[in-house]
């Protein structure tokens, strides 16, 4: 269910125009409308990110209505100088992780060699734009047929336009570990495209 709607003013100003960090500063000092307007601001964003990690769950609403409400509890301890999207991101996905191993759905790897060694981290792609368009349709269609450890870097890389620095926050991995499971999950996805479309 959708949060209810606030009212755009937040202390006489348009709350549109405040940044997240901003918000949260004033939600810190016990302003509940700040906080609001950070929900309504990822509410829908946050619902399909686990949606897409749970395909076909009806739970969705409910990890991310926990993961506000986690967040709300340890607001003080954010700090605004940091970026607050990683910092619900991750929340969100701590979240959704405990709702998988609650209902043990699918075992966790013990091991990942991915995250154990180095790897240099790729260079941003300029032409990524154009490329986003097609691999978020040809995600759609191969999404479970992907390895998890792949999934979840795409999905936050090119349906939630996150960068490969905020990604490594949100899955606490290092950097060159995102930029090499994005490269192999791209990798997995051209293996099933006949005409290399990306």
């Amino acid at each position: 269910m959708d949060p209810a709607p606030v009212a755009s003013f937040v202390n006489g100003t348009d709350s549109r125009a405040k940044t997240d960090e901003q918000l949260v500063e004033e939600a810190q000092t016990g302003d509940q409308l700040s906080y609001t307007t950070l929900v309504n601001r990822y509410w829908q964003r946050l619902v399909g990110y686990v949606r897409k990690l749970l395909p076909g769950s009806s739970d969705a609403e409910d990890i991310v209505q926990e993961a506000f409400v986690k967040a709300y509890v340890n607001l003080r301890s954010f700090n605004p100088d940091r970026r607050f999207s990683p910092w619900i991101y991750r929340i969100t996905h701590n979240t959704l992780v405990d709702h998988v191993k609650t209902l043990k759905r699918q075992p966790l790897p013990f091991f990942d060699p991915d995250v154990l060694f180095p790897h240099p981290v790729a260079p941003d792609n300029p032409h990524e734009e154009v490329e986003i368009a097609s691999v978020r349709k040809v995600l759609g269609e191969h999404f479970n047929e992907l390895d998890p450890r792949y999934r979840e870097p795409l999905i936050l890389r090119y349906y939630e336009h996150l960068s490969y620095r905020d990604i490594a926050e949100v899955l606490r991995i290092p950097i060159g570990t995102v930029s090499i499971r994005i490269k192999r999950g791209l990798e997995k996805l051209r293996e099933r495209l006949p005409n290399d479309l990306i």
